[in-house]
């Protein structure tokens, strides 16, 4: 018998047209369904959330008239990878784009692949950014409108163009604007068809560089950021890795931004105001819907890609396993689904994406896709579900500071194991310290916990075939430098735990 590991490997190798079978659901009405996905949006950077001032009512309404999960992740939190899970269903280490350089694999399997073989049609607009040489048109979409890596907020030339169906078209104003555009035309030109449709909604923003539309450049000029943590109690008494406070001062801390002296300040309100963009395109797209006549029978998902920090630990940017950095923002709506305002507390992963929107589509998810349906979770909160979920990113010689790192989040506790780096693991009690700032792996109070969580990680690591690290070859420079003028020459202090008074061994000879 292949063992479902095997049956995952070898299912990326299949055409198309050999894509593994699929059982319909019984009962199930294909749905249309709009996924809308962001880049670097954190989990609470909305006003519904409690935010000081961001103003999303977009965003807001999707929670209110849907389903708020508040406890989603990804399984990396680094674009790529995150988005080729939510394609595939699988963990990174399986679909192997374990960072921002390497493309998809050949003969990778996308779910909207099935959708397509089930008859419906099927739209990519927006970042697609596995292998960032191309923007061709990828299997699995009828329609196709892309760029080229990271794409730009505004043209950098009169030339420059995107990739509209395989033909090179200028990019014409505003990226985030101009893919809404292009969203809403397509979701118009389905009015009259007799197929169900899926249309993939991939904006660039929010990820820097951060240029906001025009509309809303200095919206947030004058707001006090006083609540931004600027890593406080981030200390070897507290036995925080050395690596994390040596990051401070480096190209992801709060200390030398991206090696400026712009300031945390300065971009974190440029971030505010790039979210405004995405929250009208919500709208626009809603609006759309409604205009149709279809906006309450319609699946409607919206979700970041990964999540960013902005000064927790004394770090910007993302890949560690932090909550700010691997809890993502997710809705969904379905007035014909759902009641408004119910909120799911589940641990919901990228990786259960794909499953979800088959399901909707009335499809069984295959089985070596890791992830699982929560379509029936807002309705039947009792059903089964995972107690934990696992959390692997890869060092990259372009960002190394940051090791490779597993992690285990639980319901209330978070274990994360470090490789190759001499330093402390980290448990942390979320129920009791959310802001994980007190490592209780050293507590002897603890040391169960620890245990048992350690064997869960490397169970579930194994099982799902992932204890040998992928590799790549490293591409482009590496962002490795320090600013002497504060204390870029010497190196934090070991974790208080690491440092013993008296030697240990006594029994060397």
């Amino acid at each position: 018998m292949i063992s479902q590991v095997s049956f995952a490997i070898a299912a990326t190798d299949l055409s198309a047209s050999e894509l593994p079978a699929t059982a319909s659901r019984n009962g199930v009405k294909p749905r249309n369904v709009v996924f809308i996905l962001t880049d670097d949006h954190r989990y609470d950077a909305m006003g519904f959330m409690g935010h000081p001032f961001l103003e999303t009512p977009h965003l807001d309404s999707l929670a209110s008239h849907g389903v708020h999960f508040k406890n989603a992740f990804v399984t990396t939190s680094l674009c790529s990878p995150s988005r080729a899970s939510i394609l595939t269903g699988l963990y990174t280490h399986k679909h192997r784009v374990i960072d921002n350089n390497r493309a998809v694999p050949e003969g990778t399997i996308f779910f909207p692949e099935y959708l397509q073989r089930a008859g419906y049609a099927t739209a990519f607009i927006g970042k697609w950014h596995m292998g960032g040489h191309s923007d061709e048109p990828r299997s699995g979409f009828d329609h196709w409108v892309s760029f080229r890596g990271q794409g730009h907020y505004l043209p950098p030339n009169p030339n420059y163009t995107l990739n509209v169906n395989g033909e090179r078209v200028k990019q014409k104003g505003y990226i985030t604007d101009e893919l809404t555009d292009y969203a809403v035309d397509w979701l118009e030109d389905q009015q009259h068809s007799d197929e169900p449709f899926f249309l993939y909604l991939s904006h660039k923003a929010v990820h820097g560089h951060y240029i906001p539309a025009q509309r809303h450049v200095g919206r947030y000029e004058d707001k006090d950021l006083s609540f931004l943590p600027r890593g406080e109690g981030i200390t070897a008494e507290k036995n925080s890795p050395r690596w994390v406070r040596d990051q401070k001062n480096s190209w992801h801390g709060i200390e030398f931004s991206y090696h400026s002296d712009i300031g945390l300040d300065t971009l974190y309100r440029r971030y505010c105001e790039l979210v405004l963009s995405v929250d009208d395109s919500v709208g626009r797209v809603l609006d759309q819907l409604k205009k149709m006549g279809i906006h309450d029978e319609t699946l409607v998902i919206y979700m970041g890609d990964n999540g960013f920090m902005w000064g927790e630990h004394g770090l910007i940017d993302k890949r560690v396993s932090y909550e700010e950095s691997m809890r993502v923002p997710m809705m969904m709506q379905c007035p014909d689904l759902y009641e408004g305002g119910k909120v799911v507390d589940n641990v919901i992963g990228n990786i259960d994406i794909g499953p979800t929107i088959l399901h909707a589509a009335g499809l069984q998810t295959p089985d070596y896709i890791d992830g699982q349906s929560f379509l029936d979770l807002p309705n039947t909160p009792r059903m089964t579900w995972r107690k934990n979920f696992l959390y692997v990113y890869y060092w990259e010689k372009n960002y190394p500071q940051t090791p490779t790192q597993y992690a285990l989040r639980g319901d209330r506790f978070k274990y994360i194991t470090y490789y190759g780096v001499w330093d402390t693991d980290e448990l942390y009690d979320l129920s009791k310290d959310p802001a994980e700032k007190n490592n209780l792996l050293h507590d002897p109070a603890y040391k169960s916990v620890a245990i048992e969580m350690e064997n869960e990680l490397y169970k579930m690591l194994g099982d799902a075939g992932g204890m040998d690290i992928p590799m790549n070859q490293p591409r482009g420079g590496s962002q490795n430098k320090r600013w002497s003028d504060i204390g870029g020459k010497s190196a934090a202090a070991f974790p208080a735990a690491l440092v013993v008074e008296t030697p240990a061994n006594r029994t060397a000879k």
